[in-house]
């Protein structure tokens, strides 16, 4: 990298180019004293931020320590609580109190709706996440399983007159009639403020008028009218000259529900960004979806397609009046945790920067245009959240952080709001307290399984061997901990001011599927919850359609609350007695998943894929699937369940597998072709074999360094 000195820092110059030619002009922020003061705040909080991971390798050494001091006798959890307050893990729960975060906008406080997560570093994806805010409910049901029959590239009118009928059962459940069914309407008019349903001779309306909000076209013959239902809106179009709108009673041509309310837009666990180069593309992704700008052009089916932000969506009101609805999804920027550093900037004593640093600082220099335009954000806010944080003394290092930035950028205080993903054990057991310390800025906490199950087997790793992985979905601790997430959250008062969020659903051919088991999310009390992508997000929708989140929110808060001893049941197998079939089958299930996702990452720098697992059935993988199945298998080879041979075989083996199933990507590399050379291989192989010593199993820092010496050779 090319570098130049500013200020005290060593900055490469597409990375300094970028802030000064791109991200600053246009803000009224002077570069030279944001140069100053950036290498200030950089230089005072970088100790403070080692001094931070230091202390966590402390606290997993005594944690080692005594579980082999103890592994003789029978567990006490008494004692063991004891012992994880005595070393600072577990600290003191301070009096209840209630967050006070103020400026949110109505996505994340007040609708309850699906949220998208999407690699930053890909335009296109981001731009497609952005614009899932309104999706066709037609052609989610049509293109997905969840109308059962064969999905063809010909058109299939019986299949359509089932999405239709689909369609029409769903509105006479959420969107009621008085008199008939949505399924024997010919015709919709609006008589003053209502709207009037005609079948024959029978005439009906809305059972609650109040659901009716606007339409399109004029009152004898709209072109669209615009429904709500749980604060979610249905746009109903007509068109009696589409393909669809020919067969329909009523001339509806489609259906166009509000689908994800927010995506998350990732610099984190779905990217593949490892020096100046990789962050400046992610950042200039950013930045054009701040300045609304943000286009990509690509060849889909023979033709050239430019894609750009989707505009508003206006109508008329009932009351005559124009309604202005957001076009786009709340977008929302994942930065990354406090561990990793990045090349793109040197400090004076010779070291890399903190990444999350770097990006708390870049990530809210971009959005400073949106405060202007007021395109995402409509309350001058910018959404950070904050992946990867261990307990309240990091998160109040965040704060910190955060406050930095507003003074460096001259930001209103509190403008920078902040999620906590809850997904280290440290941050669940310590929720309640981690929450205090942003209280004013808070809007965010979630589940997720793959990393918290990551972490849950890194800090008790020598406590005993673990279980299979698909029996930790039934295990004390993990079931107590999603419903200790929510019960904290509602305790300190996120109902109706902040996002309680549920994990991924990873399989995204598997729709019906999905549509029977993720309703569980919202019945859980959670008012967002992840999906693969927008069809996902349209079809998930649906869900809160059905179920009333803030409803369920207020019978949650009189259940019997989690205990945090349940959630510290370690989910180590007592002395167990497997068949060398089944531990063979979990290696193996691990090893694949591992390869499968690597070696994209190191090869083509693709931080987010359909991976196919061992049967064949794609999952969206980022890489806490890699922290939880390496940390499984060097977990077992630690206590000798399998030894360093086989599980090699394995992954030779499955090496061996996953080129098959990459063979028709022209820009794969095979690793069987030489296993040495394979520098893919070699990093799959170094997070299961070095995975005992990864700071927290996390995965970052092995991936990083194979991925900078794939770099060099291309």
């Amino acid at each position: 990298m090319n570098m130049m000195y500013k200020n005290g820092l060593k900055v490469s110059s597409a990375m300094f180019e970028f802030i000064n030619n791109e991200a600053i002009p246009g803000t009224n922020i002077d570069a030279e004293s944001f140069w100053s003061q950036f290498s200030e705040t950089v230089h005072n909080l970088s100790p403070i931020n080692k001094a931070l991971i230091k202390k966590r390798e402390n606290i997993q050494t005594k944690l080692d320590e005594w579980h082999k001091s103890n592994k003789e006798k029978d567990f006490n959890k008494f004692e063991y609580i004891n012992f994880l307050k005595s070393i600072g893990y577990l600290v003191d729960e301070q009096a209840d109190f209630k967050i006070e975060t103020s400026g949110v906008d109505s996505e994340i406080s007040s609708i309850a709706g699906p949220q998208l997560v999407v690699p930053v570093d890909n335009a296109r994806y981001a731009l497609n996440a952005a614009n899932a805010r309104w999706g066709s409910l037609y052609d989610a049901l049509y293109g997905t399983d969840v109308i059962a029959g064969k999905i063809g590239k010909d058109w299939d009118q019986t299949r359509a007159e089932k999405v239709i009928d689909f369609v029409r059962n769903f509105l006479d459940e959420k969107i009621p009639l008085s008199k008939i069914s949505w399924k024997d309407i010919l015709k919709i008019q609006i008589e003053g403020n209502k709207l009037a349903f005609f079948s024959g001779s029978d005439k009906t309306h809305l059972k609650n008028d109040d659901q009716f909000q606007g339409f399109n076209g004029n009152k004898d013959n709209p072109s669209s009218i615009l429904l709500q239902n749980n604060n979610l809106h249905i746009d109903i179009l007509f068109d009696p000259n589409t393909t669809v709108g020919k067969i329909d009673k009523a001339f509806i041509s489609d259906v166009v529900v509000e689908s994800a309310l927010s995506t998350i837009v990732d610099n984190e666990d779905s990217v593949a960004a490892v020096d100046a180069e990789d962050k400046v593309k992610c950042y200039q992704n950013w930045l054009g979806l701040m300045k609304g700008n943000l286009t990509s052009t690509f060849e889909k089916n023979g033709k050239k397609v430019i894609r750009k932000l989707n505009p508003d969506r206006i109508y008329t009101g009932k009351d005559g009046k124009k309604i202005y609805l957001h076009g786009r999804a709340l977008l929302l920027n994942r930065n990354v945790g406090h561990l990793m550093t990045n090349p793109s900037i040197i400090l004076k004593d010779g070291s890399e920067i903190p990444e999350g640093i770097m990006d708390a600082f870049v990530s809210s220099l971009c959005a400073l245009h949106d405060f202007k335009r007021k395109k995402n954000s409509r309350t001058g806010s910018v959404y950070i959240v904050k992946p990867k944080m261990h307990g309240p003394e990091e998160v109040a290092f965040t704060n910190t952080l955060f406050e930095k930035v507003e003074e460096t950028l001259g930001m209103k205080k509190n403008s920078i709001k902040v999620g906590i993903m809850d997904e280290e054990r440290r941050t669940t057991v310590n929720l309640k307290e981690c929450i205090r310390q942003v209280k004013k800025r808070i809007v965010f906490i979630n589940t997720g399984f793959l990393d918290r199950t990551g972490d849950e087997m890194h800090t008790s790793f020598e406590a005993g061997p673990m279980i299979f992985k698909g029996e930790m979905k039934k295990s004390t601790w993990l079931n107590t901990y999603e419903n200790w997430n929510v019960d904290i959250g509602l305790k300190c008062g996120f109902s109706g001011k902040a996002q309680i969020g549920k994990g991924m659903w990873a399989m995204p051919d598997q729709m019906a599927n999905m549509m029977e088991q993720k309703i569980g999310h919202p019945k859980s009390g959670a008012n967002c919850a992840w999906v693969p992508s927008p069809t996902a997000a349209t079809l998930h929708s649906l869900h809160y359609h059905k179920i009333n989140v803030f409803d369920e929110q207020k019978k949650i808060e009189t259940r019997d609350k989690a205990k945090v001893e349940d959630i510290l049941e370690i989910p180590k197998a007592d002395r167990p007695n497997w068949s060398i079939e089944d531990i063979t089958r979990e290696l193996e299930n691990n090893a694949q998943g591992i390869l499968g996702y690597v070696v994209r990452w190191i090869d083509q720098g693709v931080g987010c894929s359909k991976v196919p697992d061992i049967n064949n059935v794609g999952l969206m993988e980022d890489r806490a699937t890699l922290r939880i199945s390496s940390q499984h298998i060097a977990n077992w080879l630690h206590h000798e369940i399998c030894n360093k041979e086989q599980v090699m075989e394995i992954m030779k083996k499955m090496a061996r597998t996953v080129d098959k199933q990459n063979e028709n990507d022209p820009n794969y590399k095979k690793m069987s072709d030489d296993f040495d050379k394979s520098i893919a291989f070699s990093a799959a192989c170094d997070l299961v074999f070095k995975g005992r010593v990864q700071p927290s199993g996390y995965t970052e820092p092995l991936l990083h360094q194979k991925r900078l010496e794939k770099k060099v050779l291309n």
